[in-house]
C-alpha cells in the first residue's frame, strides 16, 4: 500500500470539469431551443446530451472516488472505479447508438417536418462547444479509458451537431426530410464500433489481461539478457487502471549474484524500457547446475 500513483484520469480532471460545465449549459440551451423551434430532432439530441452530461459526471465521480487512499481491505485503492465507469459509459453509448439507428428506421418510413432554421442555429452553438471539448480531452483519451469514454461522448455530440447542421441545410433548401434519418444512421454507425473497442479495453483491464501494446515476450527476453539471471517463471503483467501497469515474477539468479543488485537493475530496465514502475519480484537462487547450463549454452534455464 506504500505506492503513490496518479491515474491518467486524475491528471485530466480539470479538463473534464470544464467540458462537463460547457456540455451541461448547452444541454439546457438545446432543450429550450427544441421547445421554441418545435424541433423533434433538437429535442432528441438534447436527450442525448442529457445522457452525455450524466456520463461526464460519472467519469468525474469515478476519478474523485478512485483517489481515495488504499486500505487494508482495498490494498490497491479504488483505481478500478474509473474502469467500471468506462464500461458503464460504453454500455450507455452502445444503447444510444442502437436507439439512433432504430429511430432513424422509423423516420425513413415517415419523415417528420422539422423547423430547419432554428435547428441549424442551435446545432451550430453545440458544434463550437463540442470542438472545445474535443480539444480539451483529446490527449487524455489516449491515456485513460475513463477519459476516453467521455471523449467519445463529446465526439459523438460533435458529429451529432454537424449532422444536424448539414441535415438542416438540406431540409431548409430542398425540403427533403429524409436527410434527418440519413444522418442519424451515420452517427449511430460511428458510435457503435468505437464503443465496442472502449468496452473491450475496460474488460481487458478487469480481467487482468496484458496491457495493450506491451509485449510479454519482450519483457521476458530483457530479463534473460541480464548476465545474472538464470531463469524466469510466473511472469504476469496487468493494469491496475489505465496508465498504471503492474508486473510480478519469480526471477532465479546465479548462485554468486547479489540479489539486491539484480533487483535494482531489472527494475530500472522495467521503468526505462516498458514504463512499468509497479513491480513485485521474487528473487530465487538457481542451483549451480542450472546456472552453469545457462552460462555454457547461452539459453535461459526453464
Amino acid at each position: 500500500m506504500g505506492h503513490d500513483h496518479a491515474s491518467a484520469g486524475m491528471r485530466q480532471r480539470g479538463r473534464l470539469k470544464v467540458v462537463f460545465v460547457l456540455t451541461a449549459l448547452y444541454m439546457v440551451a438545446e432543450f429550450i431551443g427544441a421547445f421554441v423551434t418545435d424541433s423533434l430532432a433538437l429535442l432528441a439530441d438534447a436527450a442525448h446530451m442529457l445522457t452525455d452530461v450524466a456520463g461526464l459526471g460519472l467519469a468525474l465521480f469515478a476519478i474523485w472516488f478512485s483517489a481515495r487512499p488504499a486500505t487494508a481491505g482495498m490494498s490497491y485503492g479504488y483505481y478500478r472505479t474509473e474502469i467500471l465507469a468506462a464500461l458503464l459509459n460504453g454500455a450507455v453509448l452502445l444503447a444510444i447508438g442502437g436507439y439512433i439507428i432504430y429511430e432513424a428506421w422509423g423516420r425513413f418510413r415517415e419523415p417528420p417536418e422539422v423547423a430547419s432554421g432554428g435547428m441549424i442555429v442551435v446545432a451550430a452553438i453545440g458544434l463550437v462547444i463540442n470542438l472545445i471539448g474535443v480539444f480539451l480531452l483529446r490527449r487524455g483519451a489516449g491515456q485513460s479509458l475513463n477519459v476516453q469514454g467521455a471523449f467519445l461522448e463529446v465526439v459523438a455530440d460533435l458529429l451529432g451537431s454537424l449532422g444536424v447542421i448539414i441535415a438542416g441545410v438540406i431540409m431548409l433548401t430542398t425540403g427533403w426530410w429524409y436527410a434527418d434519418p440519413l444522418f442519424s444512421v451515420g452517427i449511430g454507425l460511428f458510435i457503435v464500433p468505437r464503443t465496442y473497442r472502449l468496452m473491450s479495453g475496460a474488460i481487458n483491464i478487469l480481467m487482468e489481461g496484458t496491457p495493450a501494446g506491451l509485449d510479454v515476450a519482450a519483457v521476458e527476453a530483457m530479463l534473460h539478457r541480464d548476465r545474472d539471471v538464470a531463469s524466469v517463471h510466473d511472469l504476469h503483467i496487468w493494469s491496475i487502471t489505465s496508465g498504471i501497469p503492474a508486473l510480478s515474477a519469480h526471477v532465479q539468479v546465479r548462485p554468486d549474484a547479489d540479489g539486491d543488485t539484480v533487483l535494482e537493475r531489472i527494475n530500472r530496465q522495467f521503468a526505462a524500457g516498458f514504463d512499468i514502475h509497479h513491480t513485485t519480484i521474487q528473487i530465487e537462487r538457481a542451483r549451480l547446475d542450472e546456472a552453469s547450463y545457462h552460462e555454457d549454452l547461452s539459453v535461459p534455464a526453464r
